[in-house]
């Protein structure tokens, strides 16, 4: 019942219109866009190892956070939640389910995204169990927000601050443009953001061969653990 739940919620998120722009094109855009127009400074070295480790971060959230949490909403809204938490599949059989789906949404956003960004030259190096871990927690961390408020706000209100989240971080979260740009005082603050621990995080290891980013490590847990608990206490299933 799992496994054909999971596939179900992965046709859906993969046929949505709105989700393909955010999971898949727009991570895209900004890679090809950046790496090959020299528009803000990413500091030495080639554009694309800067912006590659951003941009993965950046597909992670897009998935993890705002399309989970803008589906998840409408599902219950038109109660769909509703009625799959009368059915044989329990519940957290259907949040594995969910989880899945979107795990296996950044699989192949993530292979889609190194495919084009060694094709614009990009030169990884570090640990990969680093960057699998980093890529779980991030994950878990944006997974709980995006069911935190999916399961406390209006599907409308949802929507909105989703998406509105989602390019508050995308300016202010270390993906394009490097935190050391912003006044030290908001550097201080921005380094707390879960999708400014995952992409230094993965900078870190991908891009200057780091070891195993504690740091970074350790903020994406506590995210994951505030907002998968939260999620679990506040979430409304009507």
């Amino acid at each position: 019942m799992i496994r054909a739940q999971a596939a179900l919620e992965t046709r859906m998120l993969l046929r949505n219109g709105e989700q393909l722009l955010l999971t898949v094109v727009i991570p895209t855009l900004l890679l090809v866009l950046f790496s090959s127009v020299d528009i803000i400074d990413t500091g030495a070295g080639e554009a694309v190892d800067f912006l590659t480790p951003g941009v993965l971060a950046l597909a992670v959230m897009s998935t993890a956070f705002t399309g989970q949490a803008i589906a998840t909403g409408f599902e219950r809204r038109y109660g769909v939640l509703k009625r799959l938490a009368v059915s044989p599949l329990p519940r957290w059989g259907l949040m594995t389910a969910k989880t899945l789906a979107v795990l296996v949404t950044e699989v192949l956003q993530i292979v889609l995204l190194t495919v084009i960004a060694f094709a614009l030259g990009w030169s990884p190096h570090g640990n990969p169990f680093a960057v699998v871990l980093l890529l779980v927690l991030g994950t878990a961390a944006f997974s709980g927000l995006g069911l935190l408020m999916a399961g406390t706000l209006r599907a409308e209100a949802t929507l909105g601050a989703a998406n509105l989240v989602f390019l508050l971080l995308l300016v202010g979260g270390g993906v394009i443009v490097p935190l050391d740009e912003f006044p030290s005082g908001a550097q201080d603050v921005l380094a707390l953001l879960p999708i400014s621990a995952l992409s230094d995080g993965l900078r870190d290891v991908l891009q200057h061969g780091a070891g195993m980013p504690w740091g970074d490590l350790g903020i994406l847990a506590v995210w994951a653990v505030v907002g998968l608990a939260a999620a679990g206490r506040f979430f409304r299933w009507e």
